[in-house]
Formats: C-alpha cells, sequence, structure tokens
C-alpha cells in the first residue's frame, strides 16, 4: 500500500473506535433515560424482529431505487440521522438544546454534503444507534444478531449480489449510509459523479480496468463494481497509476460489531474496569479489539482492489474478541453467550 493508503486505513479505523467509545460513552445515558425500547432485553426475538426490519427495508430501498423514489430514501435517511443525533446531543445538554446541534446535521447533509459532513453525521449516528441496540440486545440476542447479519452479508455480497444494486443506487445519494475515506486533501465528494462505476471489461482482470472519471481524474475500478466496495467495506476508485482519491466503507460495518461492544459493557457479568468516563469490562474491550483487528484484514483485502463483505471479518473479530475476553475475566461460556440468563 502507498502511504496515503496507510493513512486512509489509519482513518477508518479512527472513525471505528470513535462510534465504539461514543456508544460506550451513551449507554448508561440511554439507560437512565429510559430509551431502551424493549421490555426483556435478554429475548432472542429481539434480534429477529430486527433482522426482518434489515430485510424489509432493503427491500424497500431497492423498490425505491428501481421506481426513482431515490428522493425519497434520501429524505428519510437525513431525518434518521438528525433524530439519532438528537439523542446522541441530548445525552450531554437539554432536550431542547440537543434539538439545535440535531437539527444542524440535517440541514448539513441537505445543503451541503461534502464527505466531512457525512463522516461526522455517521460517527454520530453510529455511535447513537450501537448505543439504542447495545442497551436493547442481551448477549445472546446480540450474539444472534452479528452471527446473522455476517451470514447474511456474504450471501448478499458473493451470492445474490443484490447488495451490488443497493449499492449502486446510494451512491450517488451522498447520505450517511457510508463512511468517507478520502486519500487527497483535494477529494471532493460533491465532484464525484461516480460515472461508470459499473462498467465491466473483459481484460479487467489483466489489471486494465473500466475507465471512468471521478473527481476530475480517470479512475480504473479493479473488478468493474466500485460501489459494490463502496457499500460493503470496499473500494472507491482506483487511478490508472495504482493510486486512488478515496474509499468507502458502510456504516453498518462500524456499527453493528459496536451493538455487541455496548452489549458486553451493559450485561456481561464481567468485574468494571478501571477506566475514566467509560464504563467498561474485559469483554467489551476484547471485542473493540477483535473488531478491529478483523477491520485491518479487510482494509488489507480492499487494498488490493477485490470487493468483499465487511462483517463476517468484522463481527467474527468482535465475538471472538468478546468470548476471548470473558473466559480471561473469568465468565462461564454459558454465561458469556447469555444462556444463563435464559436457563
Amino acid at each position: 500500500m502507498s502511504s496515503r493508503e496507510y493513512r486512509g486505513v489509519a482513518f477508518v479505523v479512527v472513525l471505528f473506535v470513535v462510534v465504539q467509545l461514543g456508544a460506550l460513552a451513551l449507554v448508561p445515558s440511554f439507560e437512565a433515560s429510559g430509551y431502551q425500547p424493549v421490555e426483556n432485553p435478554q429475548d432472542p426475538t429481539n434480534s429477529l424482529i430486527y433482522i426482518v426490519a434489515i430485510v424489509v427495508m432493503t427491500g424497500f430501498m431497492l423498490a425505491a431505487f428501481r421506481y426513482e423514489f431515490d428522493w425519497a430514501i434520501r429524505l428519510l435517511i437525513i431525518g434518521v440521522s438528525a433524530w439519532l443525533s438528537w439523542y446522541v446531543f441530548a445525552a450531554f445538554v437539554s432536550p431542547l438544546l440537543a434539538a439545535i446541534p440535531a437539527l444542524a446535521v440535517g440541514i448539513g447533509l441537505l445543503v451541503h454534503p461534502e464527505w466531512y459532513v457525512i463522516d461526522t453525521a455517521g460517527v454520530l449516528m453510529g455511535a447513537g444507534a450501537a448505543g439504542l441496540f447495545g442497551i436493547s440486545f442481551g448477549l445472546l440476542p446480540a450474539l444472534v444478531l452479528l452471527s446473522f447479519l455476517a451470514v447474511y452479508d456474504a450471501i448478499s455480497v458473493y451470492g445474490t449480489e443484490h447488495m451490488l444494486s443497493l449499492a449502486e443506487g446510494v451512491m450517488d445519494l451522498n447520505i450517511p449510509v457510508v463512511l468517507v475515506i478520502p486519500l487527497s486533501l483535494s477529494y471532493s465528494l460533491l465532484d464525484d459523479d461516480f460515472s461508470g462505476a459499473n462498467d465491466v471489461h473483459e481484460d479487467d482482470a489483466a489489471g486494465d480496468g473500466a475507465e471512468r472519471s471521478s473527481g476530475g481524474d480517470d479512475h480504473a475500478d479493479a473488478d468493474g463494481n466500485a460501489t459494490e466496495d463502496a457499500v460493503e467495506g470496499g473500494d472507491a476508485d482506483e487511478e490508472t497509476d495504482g493510486s486512488r482519491d478515496a474509499f468507502f466503507i458502510g456504516l453498518g460495518d462500524a456499527v453493528i460489531p459496536a451493538v455487541l461492544v455496548a452489549s458486553a459493557a451493559r450485561f456481561s457479568p464481567a468485574d468494571p474496569l478501571s477506566i475514566p468516563f467509560f464504563e467498561v469490562n474485559l469483554p467489551a474491550v476484547l471485542a473493540m479489539i477483535g473488531t478491529i483487528a478483523g477491520l485491518l484484514v479487510l482494509m488489507r483485502w480492499v487494498m488490493k482492489g477485490r470487493a468483499h463483505a465487511g462483517l463476517p471479518l468484522l463481527n467474527g473479530g468482535a465475538i471472538g474478541g468478546y468470548l476471548i475476553g470473558s473466559l480471561l475475566a473469568g465468565v462461564s461460556l454459558i454465561d458469556a453467550v447469555g444462556l444463563g440468563v435464559v436457563l
């Protein structure tokens, strides 16, 4: 990798860590405020409801793109961004005062959706969503959720490939469904028209790729599916000299593993650690480390120009780290997976 690609990977890691730490910081406040939307967070059916919601939302978005209702999806996501941002800000200031920066987030996405606006909104959304889901999913529901979504992500990218159609639809909307990782100071998301993102040529395998214009430069997409990478932890655009201006990684790739981090901090019977500003334990810390380890492997694969599903590596790393942390903290495997509460 080039030096700027290393900087890009470092930026991704920082964004993931900020989402995780933000979720941990929000958990006590969310719980004290009564934001837990479910009656029994230990009920595994909570995960099934959320899984069905994901499938339905995916179908809704694909239908909207097919029938040219892109504007409705954009307004919906911007509204959700402002709403989740309000939850985050309300954890630190009064609900009325929190509405001011939350509205600023929504307005910023409407009038100037540059990459730094999208990343800021994405981090706020990610921390808020992970915190809310963290107090809503006990250990077993969280593990069920992460395991299912890892499999679903792999099938949707490598099997049915319907995630590619979803990616094609969201890339031009400039909404915080993806985190934008610029690799040059001059990069502008607003100037990137993603033209030719899905052009596939037979000589791609030989390294020529599909030429396309992005931000005023010629780029080559190594496998002809740049937007696929954009949603699933993958690429953006590769110039003919092997460099690139930006790459994209799905916001869900940051949020879903962080749900287990927040759930572990809230529900694990492990003893808390003495870390200022955060209520955290060893299983939660190891889940964070496992997520970042999976992210680094994913980024290494992505930098080779191939599209990959992100959640198998990220969720696998989070689950593995969580289980190791639980055993090191003296928590039995039965209690670690949440069966002790259910039984």
